[in-house]
């Protein structure tokens, strides 16, 4: 049974030094990169979260989880786990998870074959790649929504 609405969803690829943001829906079940935040130490930067979610006024937040290739969660897990427990209370919005193993390397592929095609003027940079993970792990959480 189809949703009765679409909802727009805000993604996170959490780091300790940098934030991807990435936004998408439930209708069109695609996904965009929206910035980079900067992040001090693990502390994100929450003036700029608000900025964000204010804009945008998502129904749902999705934040990667960092897995090994066997599965197991990654030393950074507990980070992100706390930031999106940070997210879910400071917001009051659901939040959920989603598996974001191999995100970085599909986002720097996906920007240097956008390059390679002429479809990307710039070079890819850091920040480049963290936003279109994010839209990788939010790609992702779509797909599984389709059931």
């Amino acid at each position: 049974m189809p949703e009765a609405r679409p909802r727009l969803v805000l993604a996170f690829d959490f780091g300790l030094r940098r934030i991807g943001v990435a936004a998408g829906d439930t209708l069109t079940r695609s996904a965009a990169p929206v910035c980079t935040l900067a992040a001090r130490q693990g502390e994100p930067d929450w003036a700029a979260i608000d900025r964000e979610i204010a804009s945008r006024a998502p129904d749902l937040l999705v934040v990667g989880t960092p897995y090994n290739d066997d599965g197991t969660p990654t030393a950074l897990a507990p980070a992100a786990t706390a930031f999106a427990a940070q997210l879910a209370a400071r917001y009051r919005l659901p939040v959920e998870r989603a598996d974001e193993r191999y995100s970085s390397l599909e986002a720097t592929s996906r920007l240097r074959e956008q390059r390679a095609a002429g479809t990307r003027r710039r070079a890819v940079r850091k920040t480049d790649i963290d936003s279109a993970a994010a839209a990788v792990i939010l790609d992702g959480w779509l797909a599984l929504q389709e059931g």
